[in-house]
């Protein structure tokens, strides 16, 4: 059987071109660290990689989520303190006015009960950092606590937010509330406001039944505040560890996810580069073989 010198030109053509687009993909996966180009070259490995790509898009997010869940929950832990130490203040100024010390004693505790009914009015309606009220619910555009000064004592705060709960995925199929609320604090406002107003009374009488109830009547409002704000400083502390081991959870997964993705779409060097000399070593040999045969004649075999 006789090949012509275009056939055996065509076929050594071809293997070369197939030899040089073997290197030159070679070269780009050494040059990208992939051990693919196309999904076709590996459908099983490929789909894998998507699904742990995705996986660890995912983790990502749960991870930026809780670091910034746990800081807006420690802010809301510092407030809370703050206001408990208030109240606990506030306490301490009421015990003392029920025990009836002299009417001069109890119109000065007025000052000292209006500054810590301030405060607590201030720290309620605290603003974050990008200008939301932190303890209004979901109604973040509000004040959550308003004054109204031409009301009477007693009945000048109001809640201005409301109850919802801001919920943050952490986790596949896990939320956590981002936001706290102090929906009971206006009432307490009104009744420390109402006995501000009554010792600064210009009649206090200091003996007078009514005057020692209303006193244990805000105390009572303030053990219950005091006890209010107490659990929910717990409730922080215990969803902040929650989210420390959800976060260590998440971390040690998407360790186990990059082995897995480098194990599955990374080239191995030491084997490139012997596939690399293979390649080289046969496209040499074609080019050296098809030069000698094209520079042969019939009459080289007579």
């Amino acid at each position: 059987m006789r090949i012509s010198s275009n056939q055996y030109q065509s076929v050594v053509m071809l293997a070369m071109q197939d030899s040089s687009s073997a290197m030159a993909d070679l070269l780009q996966k050494m040059s990208s660290g992939k051990s693919m180009l196309a999904a076709s070259e590996n459908p099983i490995a490929s789909v894998r990689l998507l699904r742990l790509q995705r996986e660890e898009a995912s983790l990502s997010q749960y991870r930026d989520n809780i670091g910034a869940l746990k800081s807006q929950l420690s802010k809301n832990e510092a407030l809370l303190n703050g206001i408990s130490a208030n109240l606990r203040d506030a306490r301490d100024i009421l015990v003392a006015a029920a025990n009836q010390p002299p009417a001069e004693d109890l119109k000065a505790m007025a000052s000292p009960l209006a500054s810590l009914r301030d405060s607590i009015l201030f720290a309620a309606n605290t603003k974050d950092s990008e200008g939301r009220y932190m303890f209004s619910g979901s109604a973040t555009n509000n004040a959550t606590i308003v004054a109204d000064p031409s009301q009477p004592p007693g009945s000048r705060y109001r809640f201005n937010g409301n109850t919802d709960r801001q919920l943050v995925t952490v986790g596949e199929g896990v939320t956590e509330s981002s936001n706290v609320t102090l929906q009971p604090m206006a009432d307490l406002l009104n009744q420390l406001d109402k006995i501000v107003a009554t010792l600064q009374s210009p009649t206090l009488d200091n003996k007078d039944p009514a005057l020692g109830a209303a006193v244990r009547g805000v105390m009572d409002g303030v053990d219950s505040a005091l006890s209010s704000v107490g659990g929910t400083i717990s409730e922080l502390g215990g969803a902040q560890n929650v989210l420390q081991t959800l976060d260590a959870n998440h971390d040690s997964l998407s360790l186990a996810n990059q082995k897995s993705i480098l194990e599955l779409g990374s080239l191995d060097y030491g084997t490139a580069y012997i596939n690399m000399n293979n390649l080289t070593m046969a496209l040499k040999t074609s080019q050296q073989a098809y030069g000698k045969v094209s520079q042969l004649t019939l009459f080289d075999v007579i």
